[in-house]
């Protein structure tokens, strides 16, 4: 028997359903965003990588809530398509593309600019756009790309906003992170593309882990201010986070995804449970599952002596563009 006749083998293919439907019963969240009747009309939301995957479901999601969405998109021709798509299917025309680059910070800087120009309440925030597997590669800040992506440029995006955040409390930031963060390490060499290790998602570890760090801290910072700041693992999604990979890598995540893994949908759940759920009114610098259950983060993430290190080498990087 080859490989093949195995797994297109009816016993093969049964079985493999049968368990996939198991796994899917066994992480079901146990917050359901449909029946959860919390309205955003006369609110204000931002998701950044919103015109694909889990970005796009937040976003949609808080369209039929009635909020003003903003999708911050780097493509305008994406994200103008999920634009139409939104306010088609919600009947919410007050959806808006505002294009950014998180990789550059001159492009964090302008559309932060913009926002606060032309907004006059922001109540929630979600950096959830993010890459992996993205080659070495120094953006002309010197950042290493999937550092500055993933990190700074969202670092550097929520200081810029946070005034207006404050002025419009309650607000909430929900920072897209991932239990990944646990194979991940701390060495702000990293930062600048040195002693890194390109290997499948090892770059993509270590900005997971500096997001809920710098996240934490963030939270402690602002704790009087009526703003909450958490992060969330949105679960394994079936999503274009991969597209850097090579294609053998793609091939056999799809394969194994399409039974096991959520679709973008799923993982949206508990970001936007973050977002929303009135149970979580106060609570914050908090990790959550992919089942919207409250979960303590690796040790390092806990480290309060590092959380003020990391944020502030984070400020010092930053505030000099």
């Amino acid at each position: 028997m080859t490989w093949l006749d195995f797994f297109c083998h009816p016993l093969w293919v049964v079985s493999t359903a049968l368990l996939a439907a198991v796994v899917r019963l066994q992480r079901r969240p146990r917050w359901d965003p449909r029946t959860c009747d919390v309205r955003l009309t006369g609110k204000t939301a931002i998701v950044t990588g919103a015109n694909t995957g889990i970005g796009k479901f937040i976003a949609l999601d808080f369209a039929r809530r009635g909020a003003r969405v903003i999708l911050a998109c780097r493509s305008e021709t994406r994200g103008t398509a999920a634009l139409h798509e939104i306010r088609a299917k919600t009947g919410n025309l007050d959806v808006h593309l505002r294009l950014v680059d998180l990789s550059c910070m001159d492009s964090v800087r302008e559309f932060a600019g913009r926002i606060l120009k032309e907004e006059k309440a922001l109540h929630i925030l979600v950096n959830n756009a993010g890459v992996s597997g993205l080659p070495k590669e120094i953006t002309k800040d010197g950042f290493e790309a999937s550092f500055a992506t993933n990190h700074l440029g969202p670092f550097l995006l929520t200081n810029l906003l946070l005034d207006l955040m404050k002025s419009s409390s309650p607000s909430r930031i929900v920072t897209v992170s991932s239990v990944n963060h646990k194979k991940g390490e701390v060495d702000f060499s990293h930062f600048h593309g040195e002693n890194l290790v390109y290997c499948m998602d090892q770059v993509y570890n270590h900005t997971k882990l500096h997001n809920i760090i710098c996240t934490n801290e963030l939270a402690r910072r602002i704790k009087e201010t009526g703003i909450t700041a958490n992060s969330v693992h949105p679960g394994v999604v079936m999503t274009e986070v991969l597209r850097h990979y090579p294609r053998w890598i793609r091939w056999s995540f799809n394969i194994i995804g399409f039974f096991f893994f959520k679709s973008p949908e799923e993982g949206a759940v508990s970001p936007i449970y973050c977002a929303v759920a009135e149970e979580l009114e106060g609570v914050t610098g908090k990790y959550f599952h992919s089942d919207c259950s409250l979960v303590l983060p690796a040790p390092l993430a806990r480290d309060a002596a590092l959380a003020v290190k990391d944020f502030e080498v984070c400020e010092r990087l930053t505030s000099k563009l």
